[in-house]
């Protein structure tokens, strides 16, 4: 961008300094906000007196009179200044305005002869100048780099994403009071392991140089949760950052967001009424719906919602079971999907994830997993191959995994041992403070974790989950955001 719009606007503020106005003001008292004007506004309104602060979106008209469009975050209202109702000196300020300043104004109300609420000026105080312009104010923002990048940007020139930030922060507090009304308490764990776990994934690796230790970024914080009912916290959740050093994707953030809760003498039957129970009833608080549309899908969330086998599903969408390994490599030769290094139930799992999952509109609770690839869930008593664990699928994305919590510490032990021996040397370590609370005795539990971002993916109708973080993680250099599954 050239530096003409930006000289330009520092000679303004050179000016205002001259004339002594300060173009980085402070304090502006008595605000209100621009929604409160509009939602109370009436007939008897009429002529009131009101102070308002936010940036200037639209100037039209110069002259003797001008319109002007402020934002804040609740709204956006006009304003009408004329210079024989503010006199010479102020509306000489007003002419060294430009738009994306960040002005207090005080006036009073009253509607136009198109009815449009409209604020006549009294005063006009420049609070911020805008040192650089804002992006093209017809068509918005649209350049995904500069959106992601600039986030700042996208909250200004797209209503959306404001609008998602908000409803994202209206979701999290409804979580947190669904849930205390349940009788949980919110609790923190650390965010940095000795040694990583909870679940199966890369970590991020940094180093504590007072102790001189490396550390590993959390993954999850199942381990420690369990570790608070071993202690007696019987209902317990925390909303944490987990990370994960892998792969980017529309779906996929290094650093993201889950809700991961615990309810002592529960199963994941239990963990499913839980889901079912809170995503309704915050779809009713958010949509005042059951229904809502996901890109060209239509979802509907009555309940009671389907329930389907992990077994079932793979029958019929691959035709082959979860036990028959030698036909797998078969399948997954036949959609394309790597042998090599890949255990059994691993490869069985890949052949679902790619045939089965971009089915699942649901939501459907996929349930009854092999208990090979869920080291830390209870094996069902009648079929000690196959454990007590879902996953909820939405729009085809997993949005929710839960368990009946192995509490067994000796069968946790082995299973710890199992994941050793297919693990690439080093890469695993076995928690042995996990396992020396599990044999002070952890009550039976159902365990389940929500990945936030998702949820508010689905509930704000964005299909990649850079549209509902604040500051998503890319590539350092300049250019296309690239999206690397």
């Amino acid at each position: 961008m050239s530096d003409k719009y930006r000289d330009e606007r520092l000679q303004k503020a050179e000016t205002l300094k001259q004339i002594g106005v300060d173009p980085f003001g402070s304090y502006y008292p008595g605000t209100v906000s621009v929604d409160t004007i509009l939602k109370g506004f009436s007939q008897e309104a009429e002529g009131k007196k009101v102070n308002i602060a936010g940036r200037i979106m639209a100037i039209r008209g110069h002259g003797k009179a001008a319109f002007l469009d402020i934002k804040d975050w609740t709204g956006k209202i006009q304003i009408y200044i004329k210079k024989d109702t503010v006199g010479e000196e102020k509306f000489a300020i007003f002419k060294l305005l430009d738009i994306g300043d960040i002005v207090g104004v005080t006036g009073g109300l009253f509607k136009t002869k198109t009815g449009e609420i409209t604020i006549l000026v009294d005063s006009i105080t420049i609070l911020t100048k805008s040192l650089l312009p804002l992006p093209e104010k017809w068509h918005g923002l649209r350049d995904q780099e500069i959106r992601y990048r600039r986030k700042y940007l996208d909250l200004i020139a797209n209503p959306k994403a404001l609008e998602t930030a908000l409803t994202r922060i209206k979701i999290i507090k409804f979580i947190r009071n669904h849930l205390d009304s349940k009788g949980f308490v919110e609790v923190e764990t650390p965010m940095m392991h000795s040694i990583p776990g909870g679940a199966t994934a890369k970590p991020f690796i940094t180093h504590h140089n007072a102790l001189d230790m490396d550390l590993y970024m959390r993954i999850a914080p199942e381990l420690y949760l369990k570790r608070l009912l071993v202690g007696g916290m019987e209902k317990i959740y925390e909303i944490n950052r987990n990370f994960r050093n892998e792969g980017i994707s529309t779906k996929h953030n290094p650093e993201f967001t889950m809700i991961e809760l615990y309810q002592a003498y529960a199963d994941y039957n239990v963990m499913m009424e839980l889901t079912e129970e809170l995503v309704t009833t915050l779809l009713q608080e958010i949509h005042k719906k059951e229904t809502i549309e996901y890109g060209d899908v239509t979802i509907n969330f009555k309940r009671p919602w389907q329930r389907r086998t992990y077994r079932d599903l793979l029958k019929e969408n691959a035709c082959i079971d979860i036990f028959d390994f030698d036909r797998a490599k078969i399948v997954a030769k036949d959609n394309n999907i790597p042998t090599e290094n890949k255990s059994g139930p691993m490869l069985i799992n890949d052949i679902f994830e790619k045939t089965v999952e971009p089915k699942l509109t649901g939501p459907v609770f996929v349930t009854d997993y092999p208990t090979a690839i869920c080291p830390l869930t209870k094996q069902k008593k009648d079929v000690p191959d196959i454990c007590e664990r879902f996953e909820l699928f939405i729009a085809s994305m997993e949005v929710a995994n839960a368990f009946t919590e192995l509490n067994d510490p000796i069968d946790q032990r082995k299973r710890f041992n199992k994941q050793m021996e297919v693990k690439e040397e080093g890469t695993v370590r076995i928690d042995e403070d996990f396992l020396l609370a599990q044999e002070h005795g952890m009550p039976p539990a159902g365990g389940l974790g929500i990945g936030i971002d998702r949820l508010v993916m689905l509930l704000t109708n964005n299909q990649s989950i850079r549209e509902v973080i604040l500051f998503p993680l890319l590539r350092e250099q300049q250019g296309e955001v690239e999206e690397v599954e």
